[in-house]
Formats: structure tokens, sequence, C-alpha cells
């Protein structure tokens, strides 16, 4: 009897063990990697075309961490082409949640939802992820339709006096017993999609929604699948990072950034490269596994064929822009999500994209911070896995410069250090101070270590 007693004691002791590892697990514990439909295809996109971005996606950014493929906003809409908004025809369930347009997203019969498209996506070694905007359904409100699993209808639910500012879709949703039935029922919904990444919009910014980011974790950890949560739009609130980083994986720190390299003065949208630099230092203190302000996607290759912003075209950014975009993101820690139509991805795009020694950075750098900056220079630095130091220059002015500067100006103490450029992909040699030419709107991306004897 004793010795039953003790193999069922211990028995109950691994399960506290485990159910503690499993509480404990960061979700996140690297920024997500992916692509997202919004950049090249807005509203519009099919099955079809998603099927044929996720084969690219495997085939060419897998290999080097790229997992996440994301369906971004108005999969649910069955005419996506329409002009103005209060024509759109929308495809929901009984329960007033939507469903993909089954005549965009023709796997999505009955009541299987994305499930098959996620199947597909996990099939491939990838996550899948979707778009939503924050809210109850106005149609499911006109209807007053039933919240699956509950005593409540979408009439307990909506908060009519709140729309988004900018999306004719839902109502905002009552922070009550209502409100947290309605995205319970949504997130059992994803799950049992197979969802593995949530983008919600018109919650960080304009407007900025505290109940409900922490109503929608709160209804993702009841469905019990692990699904990261990423807030947008930005700029979310500097001084809301504690409430953030404790409800989400990822949130939106600007504006939309689209490709130029700098916002005209009085303009507010879209958001320009050199803008970020002193966005992106600003939320740096607050990076940390499982959480990662979001500097926004990578606007570079094709854009089209129905871009979110603008027309189809090739990236505006020149090469040395996408360099320097990639180099911040990436020092930075921030998510990488590209925007690219991967079906066109062209090698040039390909090799900014799969530096490997790049990604490594962004994937297991630390101590990441800005350094300083002198007029047009910018220096930011990280340490890496190994040791070694990152030492990001960039040039945000309009003309080349030419760096000639001691180690100490970077605060290195030794007399020499070996040092690699990452981007030219160069071998290790011996210096006693940082020289190079970066061009205008460039970056110059090295590794240093200290030398045997270089004290």
């Amino acid at each position: 009897m004793l010795k039953q007693y003790g193999r069922v004691a211990v028995m109950v002791a691994m399960l506290l063990v485990c159910a503690s590892g499993v509480a404990q697990k960061v979700l996140a514990p690297t920024p997500p990697m992916g692509w997202n439909s919004w950049d090249s295809y807005g509203l519009t996109i099919t099955e079809s075309q998603f099927r044929a971005n996720v084969e690219a996606l495997a085939k060419r950014l897998r290999p080097v961490g790229y997992q996440y493929a994301v369906v971004d906003e108005g999969w649910y809409l069955l005419n996506p082409e329409k002009s103005k908004s209060e024509a759109f025809s929308y495809r929901m369930d009984q329960f007033g949640r939507y469903e993909p347009a089954m005549n965009r997203f023709v796997s999505a019969k009955g009541s299987v939802g994305f499930k098959p498209i996620s199947d597909y996506v996990h099939s491939k070694g990838l996550k899948f992820g979707i778009h939503i905007i924050r809210g109850v359904p106005k149609g499911a409100v006109e209807k007053n339709t039933p919240v699956a699993g509950s005593r409540f209808h979408a009439a307990d639910v909506a908060e009519t006096s709140d729309t988004c500012p900018w999306n004719p879709d839902n109502f905002g949703v009552r922070d009550n017993a209502a409100g947290q039935a309605w995205y319970d029922s949504l997130m059992k919904q994803y799950a049992a999609w197979g969802v593995d990444y949530i983008k919600v919009d018109c919650i960080a910014s304009h407007p900025y929604k505290g109940d409900e980011i922490r109503m929608i974790h709160q209804a993702i950890v009841k469905s019990g699948r692990p699904i990261v949560l990423s807030l947008s739009p930005g700029p979310a609130p500097l001084d809301k990072n504690a409430e953030v980083a404790a409800n989400a994986q990822l949130w939106r720190i600007s504006d939309d950034v689209w490709d130029r390299w700098e916002r005209p003065e009085g303009e507010h949208f879209p958001q320009g490269i050199k803008n970020q630099f002193a966005v992106i230092a600003s939320w740096v203190p607050y990076v940390k596994p499982g959480n990662w302000p979001d500097a926004d996607m990578l606007p570079v290759g094709t854009l089209g064929p129905v871009p979110g912003w603008g027309k189809p075209r090739k990236t505006r950014l020149t090469e040395d822009e996408q360099r320097t975009l990639i180099t911040l993101w990436a020092m930075a820690r921030s998510p990488l999500f590209v925007g690219a139509n991967l079906t066109e991805l062209d090698d040039q795009t390909t090799r900014l994209l799969t530096n490997r020694e790049v990604i490594a950075m962004n994937q297991h750098g630390h101590d990441q911070r800005l350094l300083f900056q002198h007029n047009n220079l910018v220096a930011w630095t990280s340490t890496s896995g190994s040791g070694t130091r990152y030492l990001a220059l960039f040039n945000v002015g309009d003309r080349t410069h030419r760096v000639i500067e001691p180690l100490s100006e970077f605060g290195i103490k030794t007399v020499t250090c070996g040092s690699r450029d990452l981007w030219k992909g160069s071998p290790w040699e011996k210096v006693r101070q940082i020289v190079g030419v970066i061009p205008a709107h460039g970056a110059m991306l090295l590794e240093l270590k200290a030398e045997p004897g270089g004290h």
C-alpha cells in the first residue's frame, strides 16, 4: 500500500512539473519571421494565390527561419474589389462569426473554415496566421445572432458607439461577460481551424483598446492552443508597454511602413524608413523573449498585383535603402514579415532576405542599443549568442559618408580586433580602426571579436 501511494505521489509530482513547464513556456521566444499578404494583395487574396506564396515561402525562405504564412485583412469579403465599403458583402456563420469567402477560398466549404488551408500550411513545415479587425460584425448585431457556447446574443456584446475609424466591418466589444464570451467563441473557432498567429487590427492605436486586448488574450488562453497575438496598427502608446507585454507577443510601434525613405513633412502616413530610427530606439528597452515591438513589414520586392497602398510596382526603395531597412529591423530584433509577392521573388531580394548571419543577429542577438548619432551617421550595437559584437553603421544622409574611426569610438577597448562584413560575407581580418564607405541611405554591418593579444 505504501509503495502504491509512493508511486502515485511520484506521478502527481511529475504531472505538476509538466504542468508548470507548459505554463512557463514562452510563446514566440525569438522574433517571429514570415510572410503577410497585405503588401501585395490588399483585401483581395485568393486561395490559389495564397497557396502559391506558401509554396515559395517553404522553398526559398523557410530554410533560414521564416515560418508564418498570414492571410491579412478581408478574407471574409465576397466582393473585396468594391471601391466603397458600404457595398461589401460578408460571409458569416450562424453565430455571427466571419467565415472565409467561398468564392475566394474554395476549400472553405460548410463550417470547416480555414482548416484545409492551415493543414496545407502545416504540411509544408510552416505556421498559419490570419488578420482580424477587433469587435463584433455589424451584420451579427443587426440579426442579433447567438454567441456560440453562451447565453448571450450579439446585441449584448456590441458597443455600437465604438467603431473603427478606418474599417466599416465591426462594432466594438463591451468589457463584460458577453464581450468575453464573444472573444472566447472567436478564439475557439480559430483554434479549431489550426490558426497559429492572429493579427488583430484597430486595437493598438487610433484607438488603443486595452480592455479588448486583455479579453482576446484571455480567450486565447482558454482556447488551449498556443496562438501568437500581434496587435496593430501603430504607434502603440509607449506608456502602455507593460500592458501590451502582458497580453501580446507583438505590437506595432508605428503607422504603416511602405516603400519610401522619408515621410514628407506635414504628412503622417505612411511611415518612412528614416523616420523609424527614433521610434525603434524608444522601444528597445522593452524587447525580450515573448515580447517583440514590431516595426512593421518589409516592403521589398514586387508589391502587387493589388497592394494594400498605391499601385502595383517593384519596391521604390533602392538596394541600399533595403539593406538599411533589414539591417535596422534585424539589429533591433523586430519581427521580420516579408510583404513581397513571393511568386515573383528575384535573386537580389532573396539574398537580402536570406543572409544567415543577419538573421542570426535578429534571432539571437542581445543587449541591442543605439550607440550614438553624429549628424547623419547612426551607430547601433548588440552582442551575438557566442559573445562577439555586432556593429551597424547607417548613413541617413543624402551623400556618401566615409568612416575612419578608432575602435574606441565604438566602445571597443582593445588596440586591435577581428572584423568581418556580414553583408559582403568577407573573411575575418585584424583591424585597428573601423574603415568604410557608406552610400547615401545605406548601411554597413560588421561582426567584431577580441583578438588574442589585442589588448
